[in-house]
């Protein structure tokens, strides 16, 4: 039913994260938790073979065993997976462990733009700044036939630039999208 998904929306955020500092998955060795949605939570985490920190996307349980929205998930990592551009995430690695599917990607540091609003108004150099980097993000997947639904509720701004998360998009073809962009 609807009202089970909305539910789980409103209290997964509340619930603990299911991994742990220290576990793995795979190479990836979970340093902290980042936050948790409809579609997952999220991890700091350390690629032990590159020696880097990434974010992992660890799909939930509900989400994993949907035949439906396990397909949307992987259709959207390998629609952003093929776009390349400086203010859209980068996609790293889509995988599986122990039954859990995750995607990593780049890590960005900062806070949601929503979170930055909240403590004030930003000034009108910085705001045009901001539109003009999602601007010329979007345009990018849009030419890539990639159209974000949750622009709004998806920006990220980092501490040298602004970030567009993607969670649920269209396509204008065969693909669906789930991507970040930035300014620089």
């Amino acid at each position: 039913s609807r009202v089970r998904p909305a539910i789980l929306r409103v209290l997964r955020p509340l619930l603990p994260m299911p991994l742990s500092q220290g576990d793995r998955l795979g190479r990836y060795e979970i340093l902290a938790p980042l936050g948790a949605g409809g579609m997952g939570e999220v991890y700091r985490a350390r690629d032990t073979q590159l020696d880097r920190d990434v974010a992992v996307k660890v799909l939930p349980k509900d989400v994993a065993n949907n035949t439906d929205r396990l397909a949307r998930f992987e259709r959207e990592a390998k629609a952003v997976a093929r776009l390349t551009h400086p203010n859209i995430l980068e996609i790293h690695e889509l995988g599986e462990h122990e039954g859990r599917p995750f995607m990593v990607t780049e890590l960005l540091e900062g806070e949601t733009l929503r979170e930055r609003l909240d403590e004030g108004a930003v000034g009108w150099r910085r705001a045009i700044e901001i539109c003009a980097a999602i601007a010329d993000g979007l345009a990018a997947a849009h030419d890539a036939g990639i159209v974000s639904l949750k622009v709004p509720s998806n920006l990220s701004a980092t501490t040298r630039s602004c970030s567009l998360l993607w969670a649920g998009s269209r396509s204008s073809g065969t693909a669906t999208s789930t991507s970040s962009e930035r300014t620089r």
